[in-house]
C-alpha cells in the first residue's frame, strides 16, 4: 500500500503546491490524482474521500483522510523521522514550525489580493496597505530565520517551512512585490529550485486558463529561470504512471525538453512562456 495525494490545479492551487513539495522535496513515494477547478466543486469531486472538502487531501495506507497541509506535514514527519521534514536541531525545528504555522494561519491580505498564478507575472500591481503590511512581516521573519541559521533556506537546510513559503515566493515574483535583498534572494532560490520548476512546467501546460484568477494589471516576463517546456505524449514513462486524471481516469504523460516526463490532462496543449494567452488580461 502507498500514500494517495489528491491535488488541485497546478497553476492556481498554492496549497496543492505545498502538499506536493512535502513529498517531492523529501523523496517520499506517493501516488497523485488531480481534481479540476473548472469542473464541479472540489468538495463534489472528493465525495469518495469524505470528510475531505479541500486540496491537498492525503489518504494514508491505512485509509486515514488528512485534508490539511500542516497536518500532512506533521503526519509525514512522524512517519518518516529521517526525511528531514523538520530540522533536527531543536532551535531550528521550533523556528520552522512557528514559521509554517504563521503561513498556515496568516497573510490573508496577500493571499486574497494576489492569488497564485504561475502562468503570468505583473508589472503594474500597486499593493494596498494591507498587502504591504503582510510583505513587511514576511520580510521580517524571513530575515530573522536566515540570519539566525545562516541559510540557504529559512532554517538551514530545506524543511517544511520552505515548502509552505514556496507559493509566497511565487506571489512575490508574480506581482513584483518589493523585498529586502536577503528576502529577494530567498524568493529567487525558490524560483530556481528544481522541484518548483517541475511543478511550474506542468502548471503552464496543464488545464484551461481560469478567469477568476486573472487580474487586469500589465504583464511582464516571469522573473525566475525560463520554464522547462512540455508537450503531450501518448506513450512512454511518466513522472507518476499511476496518477489518475479525473476527466478520463486514465494516465497520460507530458514530456519536457530535457528528457523527463510529467503527468497532465489529455486535453491540454503546449504553452510556451510567457506568451500572453487570450482572456488572460494580457
Amino acid at each position: 500500500m502507498s500514500y494517495d495525494l489528491i491535488l488541485g490545479d497546478r497553476a492556481y492551487s498554492s496549497w496543492s503546491l505545498r502538499g506536493w513539495l512535502l513529498f517531492e522535496a523529501f523523496a517520499i513515494a506517493v501516488k497523485t490524482r488531480y481534481v479540476q477547478f473548472h469542473d464541479a466543486s472540489v468538495a463534489e469531486q472528493l465525495t469518495a474521500h469524505a470528510p475531505a472538502q479541500t486540496v491537498p487531501t492525503l489518504v494514508t495506507p491505512e485509509g486515514a483522510v488528512i485534508g490539511d497541509s500542516l497536518a500532512i506535514a506533521e503526519e509525514l514527519a512522524t512517519r518518516h523521522p529521517d526525511a528531514g521534514i523538520w530540522p533536527s536541531n531543536p532551535l531550528a525545528r521550533a523556528t520552522a514550525r512557528s514559521l509554517a504555522a504563521e503561513m498556515h494561519s496568516g497573510f490573508g491580505a496577500l493571499r486574497n489580493d494576489c492569488p497564485m498564478n504561475l502562468r503570468c507575472a505583473y508589472s503594474s500591481y500597486a499593493a494596498p496597505d494591507a498587502v504591504q503590511a503582510d510583505t513587511f512581516r514576511i520580510d521580517t521573519i524571513w530575515n530573522h530565520a536566515l540570519n539566525r541559521f545562516g541559510g540557504p533556506w529559512l532554517c538551514g537546510g530545506y524543511s517544511a517551512a520552505d515548502a509552505f513559503y514556496a507559493p509566497v515566493a511565487a506571489r512575490i515574483a508574480g506581482y513584483g512585490l518589493a523585498m529586502s535583498g536577503a528576502a529577494q534572494a530567498y524568493v529567487d532560490r525558490h524560483l530556481a529550485d528544481p522541484a518548483f520548476r517541475r511543478w511550474r512546467a506542468m502548471a503552464i501546460v496543464e488545464g484551461p486558463d481560469l478567469a477568476r484568477y486573472a487580474r487586469g494589471h500589465d504583464q511582464t516576463d516571469w522573473s525566475g529561470p525560463p520554464p522547462r517546456l512540455a508537450q503531450a505524449v501518448r506513450s512512454g514513462p511518466s513522472e507518476n504512471a499511476t496518477a489518475l486524471i479525473p476527466a478520463s481516469l486514465s494516465p497520460i504523460s507530458w514530456k519536457r525538453t530535457g528528457g523527463s516526463s510529467v503527468s497532465a490532462t489529455p486535453s491540454a496543449a503546449t504553452k510556451p512562456w510567457p506568451t500572453p494567452m487570450p482572456g488572460r488580461n494580457s
